[in-house]
């Protein structure tokens, strides 16, 4: 599947102007990947650059495409609501500028009960500029944005 063709709105349960992911660029059961510039108009940019809560907010919906490919081209079912359980070892190195682009990638390590637990990546070009473990927390409810 060409990856880079969803439009990722099919894959989140956030909308406009809440969207922190551009296009999912991989996908595995293991490893998924998105890429997203980092705009002047984005609610988490502030003098020129994404803060440190945009690039959490991005680690997170980068998750969140993941369950989304999941559930609509795996599972054939609708988008699920998901909660940022805990954020451990955040290492944040620096943060993007505006018109910079930036690849957010996660592992997952686990996933039982609801839970998954992934380990997280975003570089800008070959820079590592975050790193981060997060678990997410899924609820059983399907979100009413992509019904």
């Amino acid at each position: 599947m060409e990856f880079e063709k969803i439009d990722i709105h099919e894959l989140l349960p956030q909308q406009e102007p809440f969207v922190m992911v551009g296009k999912l660029c991989h996908f595995d059961m293991e490893k998924t990947s998105t890429v997203t510039e980092i705009v002047s108009d984005n609610i988490f940019v502030e003098n020129g650059v994404f803060t440190p809560s945009g690039i959490i907010e991005n680690i997170a919906q980068t998750c969140a495409a993941r369950i989304g490919y999941v559930n609509k081209y795996i599972l054939k079912k609708g988008i699920q609501l998901g909660f940022i359980g805990a954020i451990r070892n955040l290492n944040l190195y620096r943060c993007p500028k505006i018109g910079e682009v930036v690849e957010t990638s996660i592992i997952t390590i686990e996933e039982i009960f609801g839970m998954t637990l992934v380990t997280a990546t975003v570089k800008v070009g070959d820079e590592v500029i975050a790193e981060s473990q997060m678990k997410i927390a899924l609820s059983e409810m399907e979100s009413q944005s992509n019904q």
